[in-house]
């Protein structure tokens, strides 16, 4: 009977140890969840990838307000807020070309 609760408090406490065992470079600051180190990365022009840069380069105007994502009002608030806006190095709004311009050059 005394070695069944010895073996218990032991294994009990090994479970402790290794839940609380957190490599604390993979902490967020701001979160007390664990950061993927290897963030998968979205394709450019999918939902995901707009709501990702809505994230970073805000269109709204704090209230709620602001284009549908992935529109071609939204993409040209991008390129103002971008400061890029009439450049003509800038492929075709409408294109799958801009939003992969837009990751490479300006999404990390």
């Amino acid at each position: 009977m005394i070695k069944a609760i010895k073996l218990i408090a032991i294994v009990s406490m090994s479970v402790v140890a290794v839940a609380c065992s957190v490599d604390e470079s993979s902490i967020d600051e701001n979160s007390a969840a664990p950061v993927l180190k290897d963030v998968v990365k979205l394709q450019p022009c999918s939902s995901e990838w707009f709501s990702t840069v809505e994230d970073k380069i805000m269109t709204d105007d704090g209230h709620g307000h602001g284009p549908d994502l992935g529109s071609s009002e939204w993409r040209s608030v991008i390129e103002f807020r971008l400061g890029i806006r009439g450049r003509t190095e800038l492929p075709a709004r409408n294109s799958a070309q801009w939003c992969d311009y837009i990751d490479k050059n300006y999404i990390k």
